[in-house]
């Protein structure tokens, strides 16, 4: 831009500079998110078109964009002009005295400054979701193992105080469940700004009831828990041996599916092997829609670590990730954290990423999980668990008393530890492997369609993994 240009040019520069940048996300997002967003934003662009302050509505909107579109924003900014370009969020005025709440957003999203001036008067919608933005359903590799889940979940997203009121997710520790809830919440927010979403952990429940009696405040409590558009409320087990929570959250459930309100709840296991809770409440549990998640395949599992990978600015090479996913079987979590242990040992080392690398760096892990899972832990707990004697899994007796568990022994070797067909055939009294793959197809197919097997397996894998 000349030195002789007008300030009235300088101005048409600068919206014609946003303008094209809305052009270029208008063309990224879909048209639903596009309009919710970023369409309404107003931006004032310096002269030297080196910052540019948006202005959005609301708080909730102002932390919304921050988190989901910011970034993008600069990087695009920064493509156009050639250099960095600093943003800013603002709450437009209302009135004469408001002044606007802003925030500085530096091109790379790291450590932006505090807000820079205070509202003079509170900011309509501010309620405290307390969602994770960066759970989204986009960010959550999807695989046989949750691929119910996740279609129930996305269907509750879009259609909330429907079907499957209330949704019950199941599953292990790391395998998705808190991922799932917070996908929900974030994506009926994205559609609806102004809706009330609160996720919480069951314990926080439990504290907040605890407060509400200590302080007789509870009036206050069933107006901030009934008046919600929806709940995602974590590990609902911890709800065991405590009746007064159980009673608020029984009138919590009732009040907000009478206002066609949607509850989302996860928990350990399903509702009827909930332990010490109520029976009215397991069969509120049970009443809309219950699906499990499983522990992730083998591709999923593959899958889960390339993309981990890419996102922490590394590239893992597939027979790398092979290896890892077969040694790392038990949740997402384990494998996020193998992950780490084998980027940071790469770093240190300063080695390229290879198989024997990540056989080093995971070394005391591997080491624990091969001591963990054995075939003879595993037919003593099935043995155990169907009432058998631990001698009928070697034995040649066949009454479906004894063939059944014996599967599914077969089964969770195959599943759970590194032994060969032939090796497990072997453990099993000398059986030949096309017995042992014969068992594992069945077991494995009958899983997908008998809810109450597919129930007993996971208990048996929970209690297996400890």
């Amino acid at each position: 831009m000349s030195e002789g240009s007008s300030p009235e040019f300088q101005m048409d520069a600068g919206q014609a500079l946003w303008q094209t940048c809305v052009d270029e996300l208008s063309r990224e997002l879909p048209e639903q998110q596009f309009n919710t967003w970023i369409k309404p934003l107003t931006a004032q662009v310096s002269e030297d078109q080196q910052r540019v302050t948006l202005f959005v509505a609301n708080r909730f909107k102002l932390d919304w964009i921050r988190a989901q579109y910011a970034g993008r924003l600069s990087a695009l900014l920064e493509n156009l002009q050639g250099h960095p370009v600093q943003i800013e969020l603002a709450i437009t005025p209302r009135e004469a005295g408001v002044r606007p709440v802003r925030q500085s957003t530096p091109s790379s999203m790291e450590n932006a400054p505090e807000v820079l001036e205070v509202a003079d008067e509170p900011v309509a919608n501010t309620f405290r979701s307390r969602l994770n933005s960066a759970l989204t359903f986009d960010t959550l590799v999807e695989g046989t193992a949750n691929r119910m889940a996740r279609a129930a979940a996305m269907h509750v997203a879009g259609q909330p105080g429907h079907l499957y009121n209330p949704l019950f997710i199941y599953g292990g520790v790391g395998l998705g469940k808190t991922h799932l809830m917070h996908a929900i919440g974030n994506k009926l927010l994205a559609d609806r700004p102004e809706a009330k979403v609160l996720y919480i952990h069951a314990e926080q429940f439990v504290s907040d009831v605890v407060k509400a009696y200590q302080r007789k405040t509870f009036d206050e409590f069933k107006h901030h828990y009934h008046s919600l558009d929806l709940l995602l409320i974590d590990d609902v087990q911890f709800f065991a041996n405590k009746d007064r929570t159980q009673e608020e959250f029984f009138n919590a459930f009732e009040a907000l599916l009478a206002k066609k309100s949607h509850i989302v709840m996860t928990s350990d296991t399903y509702p009827k092997g909930l332990a010490d809770i109520h029976e009215r409440l397991v069969s509120r549990f049970d009443s809309g829609l219950t699906v499990a998640i499983e522990p992730p395949e083998l591709e999923m599992r593959v899958a889960i670590l390339i993309n981990k990978a890419i996102s922490e600015g590394s590239e893992m090479p597939e027979e790398v990730a092979f290896f890892v996913a077969k040694n790392v079987r038990s949740n997402v979590r384990e494998l996020e954290g193998a992950l780490r242990k084998i980027l940071a040992y790469s770093r240190f080392n300063q080695k390229d990423i290879s198989i024997q690398l990540a056989r080093d760096a995971l070394r005391d892990l591997l080491s624990i999980q091969n001591r963990q899972i054995s075939v003879e832990n595993i037919q003593k707990t099935v043995a155990d668990y169907y009432k058998i004697k631990v001698a009928d899994m070697y034995s040649k007796k066949r009454p479906a008393s004894i063939a059944r568990p014996r599967q599914i022994a077969m089964y969770l070797a195959k599943e759970l530890t590194q032994k060969s067909l032939p090796e497990i055939g072997e453990l099993f009294g000398g059986r030949d492997h096309t017995t042992v793959l014969h068992a594992v197809r069945k077991i494995n197919a009958e899983r997908q369609q008998l809810t109450e097997l597919n129930q007993q397996l996971h208990v048996l894998e929970q209690t297996l993994k400890g």
